[in-house]
């Protein structure tokens, strides 16, 4: 699908120009991401990565940190003990 934005030209004077249509697509990835509309895996390939580790240096770029709680932290110790790790 292609997308087309209309910005007003004083407004994209502003705009560092660089790659302004690739931050566009890595905004709107990002917000939807943090929502929950998108997983990890539809992220990597909607931008284009190869690899998770790619996307996680993509995200702490963007300061998006994993919804990683306490609980999952114990339960992972838990199944390390189990392991007799």
């Amino acid at each position: 699908m292609n997308v087309t934005l209309q910005i007003p030209d004083d407004i994209a004077d502003q705009l560092e120009r660089g790659d302004l249509p690739r931050r566009a697509l890595e905004a709107l990835a990002i917000e939807e991401y943090r929502s929950g509309r998108l997983t990890a895996s539809e992220l990597r390939r909607l931008l284009g990565f190869e690899t998770r580790y790619e996307l996680d240096g993509f995200l702490k770029e963007h300061e998006v940190w994993a919804d990683y709680t306490i609980e999952d932290f114990r339960r992972e110790i838990a199944a390390l003990e189990k392991l007799g790790l």
